[in-house]
């Protein structure tokens, strides 16, 4: 009875107590480790779909070679882009660290390999924006969100396009239509888009009914009697400039940058996208090739010499000169290091002007600041700052072609289209920069994490 007893016991111990598991203390060898590749040890083993491991180094130099997102062992494809197995990297740290350190003094001597893993590197990072969500934030923010936006904003631009298409301004009227034509009305709009100022003086040139014929032959001494008495020498010396330049071009010249766009449809269109893609480029363009119609009110706009009152600023700016060395000074450091700020500064100096539209071009210009300060980040952290000079010579053949293409097909683009193209840039380019400002700072806070 007492043996049934401890039997039974001893029985329910087995049951409860568990048995050791075979070959606990034998020897991990390092060939139960080895990369399929190189079949060395594992240095931070990366694992792949299909479950085979193999070294960074080697999966880099595979996917180099080769440009196949595939097993070199299996030939199963991989997703997304493979990261390292930390657990398996640790475990293996730590069982053979001697041989990891010189393993890794190996690899980082030998530049074909490091110039494999940067490749490498690269094509993981273009890839994380279209990586599937995993939980993180998507760098891309919302997906739903971007589409109907997108789709909002080509439907805006095609009504909005066709709005100003069709939309007969009195301005565009007088940039088009010969001086001699112009009625007392279109005479006091002339005027009064000399400034603020001269809308003193438009009462006078409505009672005597001042058309177009009558305008041109006015002149200076006219001007200093009756009806008109143009006491302020700066504001009869503003209105004869303007004259004068009335006479000489036989229209109304553009003052403003519908006007310009009116009279220059072609060339307003290329310097809103080669300002936007290439302001360096663009404004060495209007240096060599616009030089007193563009590039000097555009300089003694940005870096003007002092803080004029407002007469003088008129009298200056109808009377431009070649800047002075201070200027030019300026102009070259913002030039090279901040030439969106060169437009914004522009914008802004037109506030008055064109309200909305002048804000627009500022928040633009200051997003393209951003994302350019974002891509010589990158190029620092990845070390690729020699590759400057051969970036920058691609771009400017790039934007040469570009150039060249849209001159030669100019005069076939239906005018409709190139006003879609137009506002786009203008309006909707701010949107579209917004969504990159925040993809690359998300990709940062991604890369720091």
């Amino acid at each position: 009875m007492e043996e049934d007893e401890t039997l039974q016991g001893e029985t329910e111990r087995a049951k409860v107590e568990p048995r050791a598991a075979p070959g606990v203390g034998r020897q991990v060898s390092v060939s139960e480790f080895l990369c399929h590749c190189c079949y060395d040890i594992l240095v931070n083993p990366t694992t792949l779909n299909c479950g085979h491991s193999f070294c960074r180094h080697c999966l880099a130099l595979w996917w180099v070679s080769s440009k196949k997102n595939e097993c070199p062992e299996c030939r199963e494809k991989w997703e997304g882009f493979p990261k390292v197995n930390i657990l398996l990297r640790d475990v293996i740290e730590k069982l053979f660290s001697d041989a990891i350190e010189q393993r890794k003094e190996d690899i980082q001597q030998n530049s074909d390999v490091a110039h494999s893993l940067a490749t490498f590197q690269k094509y993981g990072n273009d890839q994380m924006p279209t990586a599937p969500n995993t939980g993180r934030i998507n760098p891309r923010g919302g997906g739903f969100f971007s589409g109907v936006l997108t789709a909002l904003t080509c439907v805006a631009v095609v009504l909005l396009g066709y709005h100003w298409s069709s939309r007969e301004f009195e301005d565009d009227l007088l940039v088009h239509k010969p001086v001699a034509k112009w009625t007392t009305e279109e005479v006091i709009l002339w005027l009064e888009q000399l400034g603020p100022w001269a809308s003193h003086y438009k009462e006078r040139f409505l009672l005597e009914k001042v058309n177009g014929r009558l305008l041109l032959t006015l002149t200076e001494e006219d001007f200093t009697k009756e009806p008109y008495s143009i006491e302020n020498s700066n504001h009869r010396k503003a209105i004869m400039a303007e004259l004068e330049w009335v006479k000489t071009l036989g229209v109304k010249p553009p003052q403003n940058l519908w006007e310009y766009k009116a009279v220059n449809p072609g060339k307003s269109l290329f310097l809103l996208y080669a300002l936007k893609s290439s302001p360096r480029l663009s404004m060495l363009y209007l240096y060599l090739f616009d030089y007193a119609e563009a590039f000097l009110p555009f300089i003694h706009t940005i870096c003007p010499v002092q803080e004029d009152n407002y007469e003088d600023t008129v009298t200056k700016l109808l009377d431009l000169k070649d800047p002075s060395w201070k200027q030019w000074r300026e102009f070259i450091v913002k030039y090279l290091f901040l030439p969106y700020q060169l437009i914004a500064e522009f914008a802004w100096d037109w506030l008055d002007v064109h309200y909305w539209t002048s804000r627009f071009i500022i928040v633009n210009a200051m997003l393209l600041s951003v994302l350019e300060l974002f891509s010589f980040w990158r190029l620092w952290t990845r070390r690729e700052l020699k590759t400057v000079p051969h970036r920058m010579w691609r771009h400017f053949w790039k934007v040469s072609t570009q150039g060249l293409f849209v001159a030669i097909f100019w005069p076939f683009i239906p005018q409709f289209v190139c006003n879609c193209l137009f506002y786009w840039a203008l309006y909707f380019n701010p949107i579209i920069n917004i969504d990159l400002v925040v993809t690359e700072i998300r990709r940062l806070e991604t890369q720091v994490q």
